[in-house]
């Protein structure tokens, strides 16, 4: 069984071996954070209280077994938002000590990757694109459990970047799938920065786009003209892309890979997964796996596939374990 509660999701999943949802059980609170333009973390995490129990009911009814009938449960860990992490680890818990059941902890991110052997087995070495509302890095994973960090951004993450260019342009929360839509009605006709593009390592910057994008909607107020906000979503999907997939290609030059998975809400962006698609014709040697766009957002059978993995490498929490809002994986030191 598995627990997922980092934001604005709350999540319970039932997993066999890793790679079959036996059930998926999960409440969104989108309607509630729409009016703020984001997530407001104490709303977050009473909706987390008010869900997650019955969420584990529906989930063991669902796939019709019982506590008896579980090997482990799993819970997110961290990185995200305490008082929701602290939701679902409380609950993970509780109900592992209760059933006498190992408790497995995992990073947020590793599940996020582990959703693709719900498509097929990732084999290694591996690479991952991370691209999410609060993350956007390159993984390198040279064997099964080994998360290795090779480039991350600087400063905003690309669905961070996405929501706040949407406000900007006056779209409703969260942004990114309106975007991704408007961007395939307009024209790349405005000249947005691909910041770090051309750089010689595997790192992203996205505030520079966003500024410029705000200033490009501001400017034109004051001077009284009108934006095509078609032609700015192409625009700044472009520039998007560009750089996601131009340090792909880099990385995958540099380190050759058997399978390379994107993972995360952002790869649900279609922008994101034609540009990957082209990409990936240059390296016909490696196995491309696109996590489904129906789990590319946070849920529990992603964590129940970390989970797997994690348990069988020996991976367990204590009952003293805590959430962990800055739980991150190591960096690759060359």
């Amino acid at each position: 069984m598995a627990f997922e509660s980092s934001a604005d999701e709350t999540s319970v999943a039932i997993i066999r071996d890793g790679n079959e949802i036996v059930s998926l059980e999960t409440a969104t609170q989108i309607k509630s954070h729409q009016r703020f333009g984001g997530i407001v973390p104490e709303v977050a995490s009473r909706h987390h209280i008010e869900q997650v129990t019955l969420l584990a009911d529906a989930a063991l009814q669902d796939a019709d077994v019982t506590y008896d009938d579980l090997t482990a449960i799993t819970v997110t860990q961290g990185p995200g938002l305490v008082g929701a992490l602290l939701i679902g680890v409380t609950a993970a818990k509780t109900i592992a000590w209760a059933h006498n059941l190992p408790l497995v902890p995992v990073i947020h991110l590793a599940g996020h990757i582990s959703a693709a052997n719900f498509v097929e087995p990732i084999q290694y070495p591996a690479l991952a694109l991370m691209v999410s509302g609060g993350h956007t890095e390159l993984v390198l994973m040279r064997e099964e459990y080994d998360y290795l960090v090779i480039g991350d951004t600087r400063d905003d993450a690309a669905g961070e970047c996405y929501d706040k260019v949407g406000r900007t342009m006056g779209l409703k929360y969260p942004s990114g799938k309106i975007i991704d839509e408007m961007a395939h009605r307009g024209e790349d006709a405005y000249d947005l920065p691909r910041a770090m593009l051309n750089e010689d390592n595997f790192d992203f910057s996205f505030s520079g786009l966003k500024s410029a994008v705000i200033n490009l909607m501001h400017n034109a107020e004051q001077r009284g003209e009108s934006v095509d906000l078609d032609n700015l979503a192409t625009s700044f999907q472009h520039a998007v892309v560009d750089v996601l997939v131009g340090k792909t290609e880099r990385a995958l030059k540099a380190y050759p890979v058997k399978s390379f998975i994107v993972a995360g809400g952002v790869a649900a962006n279609q922008g994101l997964r034609d540009g990957l698609n082209e990409l990936m014709q240059q390296f016909p040697d490696t196995r491309y796996i696109p996590v489904p766009i129906a789990l590319a957002g946070d849920n529990a059978a992603m964590i129940g596939a970390a989970g797997d993995i994690a348990y069988r490498h020996g991976k367990r929490g204590e009952w003293d374990l805590n959430a962990n809002p800055a739980l991150e994986f190591n960096y690759l030191e060359e």
